[in-house]
């Protein structure tokens, strides 16, 4: 046995990312994951490229963002409109813990493959369905992407420069963020599922919708407009309840700063050696910096233009303020803590030999993550799951 969750079977329905993305993590803590793809075609971010890895004989392979959500998975290729199809996935979840599945509302139990459907055959089976907007309400039909939910939840309103400052707009995340989010509150939600399981026998039925993880994901943002009544605005990189926190140039590139508490404000100001603006009364604290940021960051930005970036990290991580490079993310790859923390594997792949792939960050002292397959070649193991299925 290795992993936490090596007793566990989970039959990934799911196709794109928030589902692929927790069935991932469930892998990735020693889960057994059968992955059920399209015939000849599998999950749509096999073709999401490029980038591609090499394929059979030289030809292109799957597209890096596949890669991305895959690993420690099985596949096998399954076409669930059909007779055979259908009878290979209920006898696959007779034998399974977990089914996760985002197909549009009511497509699976159309095919006899919903809840109740297979809960029949395994009443133990904690399934989550996975959709843009839940089982119910107005939009309960309607498809989603990440970029549709970060622009209706809320989420663009607050990102990017705000108005007057040259590049404003709204602005979408860099990563599917909703996606991800959406995949890690699936994790949680499975594994509550059957830690209950553990203790009733019975398993459980989840809904769970992206637009409802984006919301609830708005955090600071909403309790500041529940709080004040005042819609929160783009503020760029400037935090909106602790200053100063912002990026900020320097000589030669920029570099971010994160002064979190009123003791820190005042290591920095001696190390940019303006210990005046310390003791200036409008600065003292930090409600008072966020009044007035306006005043104090023209100073702020006027100190840090003495020096280059790599002087003012070290200078400020010797103070004990907190600041960091902004990074590439072949920077952020490279970084000698990113590095000792063993954030890249490397894993032995059908056609591309050895894959680099970003681990996952948990730790375990007694049941240790572990990474025995890379991500499966569309059908790699169709003989063997549809032996295991009896078929």
């Amino acid at each position: 046995m290795s992993g936490p969750l090596s007793h566990i079977r989970v039959l990934d329905l799911s196709r794109v990312l928030a589902g692929p993305f927790a069935a991932q993590i469930l892998a990735d803590l020693g889960a057994d994951v059968i992955k059920v793809e399209r015939p000849g075609v599998g999950d749509d971010t096999r073709h999401w490229g490029p980038p591609f890895i090499a394929g059979k004989e030289g030809g292109k392979g799957d597209a890096g963002y596949f890669l991305a959500a895959n690993r420690g998975k099985r596949s096998v290729q399954a076409d669930l409109a059909t007779p055979e199809g259908q009878a290979l996935v209920r006898a696959l979840a007779a034998s399974s813990d977990v089914v996760l599945e985002n197909y549009k509302t009511g497509a699976l139990a159309k095919w006899g493959l919903g809840y109740a459907d297979l809960a029949a055959l395994q009443p133990r089976l904690v399934y989550c369905s996975i959709t843009g907007f839940g089982q119910t309400g107005p939009r309960a039909g309607h498809a989603a992407y990440d970029f549709m939910i970060q622009a209706m939840g809320g989420l663009m309103s607050v990102t990017g420069e705000a108005d007057g400052y040259p590049g404003a707009g709204p602005q979408k995340v860099g990563i599917p963020v909703v996606d991800l989010m959406t995949g890690m509150y699936a994790a949680i939600g499975v594994l509550a599922g059957l830690a209950r399981r553990a203790e009733t026998g019975k398993g459980d039925y989840i809904d769970l919708a992206m637009l409802d993880v984006m919301v609830g994901s708005l955090a600071n943002q909403a309790m500041n407009y529940l709080v004040s009544g005042t819609p929160p605005r783009r503020a760029g990189n400037k935090h909106p309840n602790i200053q100063p926190q912002d990026v900020f140039p320097c000589r030669d590139g920029h570099v971010v700063v994160v002064v979190g508490n009123d003791g820190q404000y005042a290591k920095f100001c001696e190390a940019i050696a303006r210990p005046d603006l310390a003791e200036d009364p409008r600065f003292v604290t930090n409600g008072g910096r966020v009044q007035h940021q306006a005043a104090l960051l023209p100073e702020i930005i006027a100190a840090l233009a003495a020096d280059d970036m790599a002087g003012w990290v070290q200078r400020l991580e010797q103070a004990g303020v907190p600041c960091a490079p902004i990074n590439t993310v072949p920077d952020a790859l490279a970084d000698a803590q990113v590095a000792h923390r063993g954030m890249l594997v490397h894993l032995d792949h059908p056609t591309a030999g050895s894959l680099p792939m970003v681990a996952s960050p948990l730790r375990f002292a007694n049941a240790p993550v572990s990474y025995d397959r890379a991500p499966p070649l569309l059908g790699q193991h169709d003989e063997e799951i549809r032996r295991e299925a009896g078929g």
